[in-house]
């Protein structure tokens, strides 16, 4: 039996404060996880308050239905959906929801999935080199790394974990599958290291960029984002707000470049008028006593929009 999902919701009071669900209103959970910020949000947004959930990990979906209904809130109130948040639009439309009062993205993976060896998101505990949200589909972290070619897999590692080493990475791993494939956590996090050497000079383990550039490119996860952002904003009702959570700085550039470029900041030359007003001028971090609580929350950033009241009869 696997061990119960468990997942510490970051950032829980500013996504409240960001969103504001009001009695009755209808808000999508692209990132459901454990189902943390979903029960908040459904809470306040009783009496007949609806929420549709999605999320790519079945055993996320598992447990936020459990939390739900633990939590006395009523089933008819939530429809949970197997599906990555790229699909947040069809999903919608599918369960005959046209607009949304609020959505939230609460992206990166979830405690339960760092802490579970056997999902090979971690260095830490050695699991399989599997590192997919969705255990039931696409290829896997060993798949990548025993079949790329060299430079696609260098570029992949500079471009998804910004690791300068990137080449030198690489030709280790090729050295190392001519003899036996990588398989597990542990073997590639200790090439990586080989491959770096143990100088001591940063804080951070030596294979962190190399484990977080293989994850988003086994997910697609900035893909994802940007399919995901623009549909967000079309469910958008006037005055609905859109809350996005990012844990590294790839995630957190897209989410901010779009909200300018759609919001029309800073005198922007696109001739359409803006969709969405920019509620944080600059991103919300967690206090220093909530990453106290949970140190995961360190490099969490929450940024939020509105959609402009406006532009929806002219669209």
């Amino acid at each position: 039996m696997s061990e119960a999902f468990h997942h510490v919701p970051v950032l829980l009071d500013a996504v409240l404060e960001a969103l504001q669900p009001q009695p009755g209103g209808v808000y999508l959970d692209g990132t459901l996880g454990g189902g943390g910020h979903a029960q908040a949000i459904l809470q306040a947004a009783q009496p007949a308050g609806r929420l549709l959930g999605l999320d790519a990990d079945p055993a996320a979906l598992v447990a936020a239905q459990a939390r739900l209904l633990a939590a006395g809130l009523p089933p008819e109130s939530f429809r949970l959906h197997h599906a990555p948040f790229a699909q947040l639009a069809h999903i919608a439309h599918q369960d005959g929801v046209q607009q949304v009062d609020g959505i939230l993205l609460d992206l990166g993976v979830s405690s339960h999935q760092l802490d579970t060896p056997a999902r090979g998101f971690s260095f830490t505990n050695d699991g399989p080199l599997d590192m997919r949200l969705d255990p039931t589909c696409g290829p896997t972290a060993a798949d990548l790394v025993n079949d790329l070619e060299e430079t696609v897999l260098a570029d992949l590692i500079y471009r998804y974990g910004e690791e300068r080493a990137s080449r030198r990475i690489a030709r280790q791993i090729v050295a190392q599958r001519r003899q036996a494939p990588l398989r597990t956590t542990a073997e590639l996090a200790a090439l990586v290291a080989r491959a770096l050497g143990r100088g001591g000079r940063e804080r951070i383990h030596p294979a962190t960029r190399t484990f977080q550039a293989l994850r988003i490119a086994v997910n697609a996860e900035l893909d994802q984002l940007e399919a995901a952002l623009p549909q967000a904003v079309t469910l958008l009702r006037p005055g609905g707000r859109l809350a996005v959570i990012s844990f590294h700085s790839l995630e957190d550039r897209i989410v901010k470049h779009y909200f300018r470029a759609v919001s029309g900041y800073g005198g922007s030359a696109n001739p359409l008028p803006p969709q969405l007003r920019i509620i944080t001028k600059k991103p919300v971090e967690a206090t220093a006593a909530e990453v106290a609580h949970n140190p995961r929350a360190r490099s969490a950033k929450l940024r939020v929009a509105e959609r402009c009241i406006e532009t929806l009869s002219m669209e």
